[in-house]
């Protein structure tokens, strides 16, 4: 009588329980690894047989603490060419980890006043949903330098519109946004919701301007993305410093985390609808007043119509759904953009 070990779905054996009692004792065979018996089939941990069999099993230690360390060796507790410049540059995983874990930390070590504690906390959170960007929406067309460009370009462009200029007073809409409802709906889609989904797809007109090839629709969603993060850095910082501060603890501390999560996120993809309209203006001109309403239209709609319930007591039964819907809208576009090209070619 014996029994099987079983190892990656593979049995070896069978041993005898003498032959295992040893294996079990220097360490070769683990009493939780799994075990087959020879005779009825029966599968359990090695351990189990042991006890089932009257074996009470110990595993030999190899000496004490100071010989067992000397055994294992020093490189593999402080493994020092790990710390070399050239393996530390080698190994980009290890940067990017280590960089969005500690970031947090070394800001808070630095002294820094209010507005850039808050404009690199955004900022950090921001890269994170860069990162994740780009890592499911890239493309050939797509480089690193175009997207830093971008990120911080529209930043720039969003504070000399906003704060230098003060484009949203020039939108006589905004009057509606304190009004009652349906009223306020359209303060929100003609005059919030135009005015931002506007400024964040001008980067991306831009882009195809100064492209020297067609850009394919995924590339624009890209960019697109890339700009709705960089407004959502800076309507963040705002936000943090003035209406969240005003709030009690509870409500401040969720509407900062809210402003570095989802609103960044959800910001991201509206523009990226938009970038998925522009690049097929782009590519097929004659239709290039439709596409580019809809560039719009569409964002500033679902914005506005967020925005226009996301405070109220149904916000959550209407607002959080349509968030959920853009998400939904944003992915059947990039699966059906061929069949938008076969319709856009006659």
């Amino acid at each position: 009588m014996g029994i099987y070990i079983v190892r990656n779905n593979q049995d070896f054996g069978p041993y005898d329980y003498a032959t295992i009692v040893s294996y079990v004792k220097n360490g070769q065979i683990l009493k939780c690894d799994k075990a087959r018996d020879s005779i009825s089939g029966e599968i359990n941990s090695v351990g189990y047989f042991l006890k089932k069999s009257g074996h009470n099993v110990k595993v030999d230690r190899h000496k004490g603490l100071t010989s067992q360390l000397k055994n294992i060796g020093s490189e593999l507790i402080i493994p020092k060419s790990s710390f070399t410049k050239k393996q530390l540059l080698s190994d980009q995983r290890l940067i990017l980890l280590a960089l969005i874990g500690l970031v947090p930390s070394l800001i808070m070590m630095i002294p820094l006043g209010d507005f850039m504690v808050f404009y690199l906390i955004s900022l950090y959170f921001a890269v994170i949903w860069g990162l994740f960007f780009y890592y499911f929406f890239k493309t050939p067309q797509v480089d690193v330098k175009t997207t830093l460009i971008t990120f911080f370009a529209t930043q720039v462009v969003v504070f000399l519109v906003w704060d230098v200029l003060g484009l949203p007073a020039w939108n006589p809409f905004y009057l509606l946004v304190d009004t009652f409802f349906p009223l306020n709906a359209l303060g929100y889609i003609f005059g919030v919701g135009f005015t931002e989904e506007l400024v964040k797809l001008l980067p991306l007109l831009i882009i195809c301007y100064r492209a020297k090839e067609p850009q394919i629709p995924q590339t624009l969603v890209y960019y697109g993305l890339m700009s709705g993060i960089a407004f959502g850095v800076f309507e963040g910082v705002q936000y943090q410093m003035g209406i969240n501060a005003e709030q009690e603890y509870t409500t401040a501390y969720y509407l900062n985390i809210l402003r570095l999560t989802s609103l960044p996120f959800i910001h991201a993809v509206w523009c990226g609808i938009a970038g998925y309209f522009i690049s097929f203006a782009s590519l097929y001109p004659k239709y290039r007043v439709a596409l580019y309403f809809l560039a719009i239209s569409i964002p500033a709609l679902l914005h506005g119509l967020y925005d226009t319930f996301c405070g109220t007591t149904l916000g959550f039964l209407i607002a959080f759904p349509i968030m959920f819907a853009t998400v939904i809208l944003l992915n059947t576009y990039l699966k059906q953009g061929v069949n938008y090209q076969s319709k856009l070619r006659n």
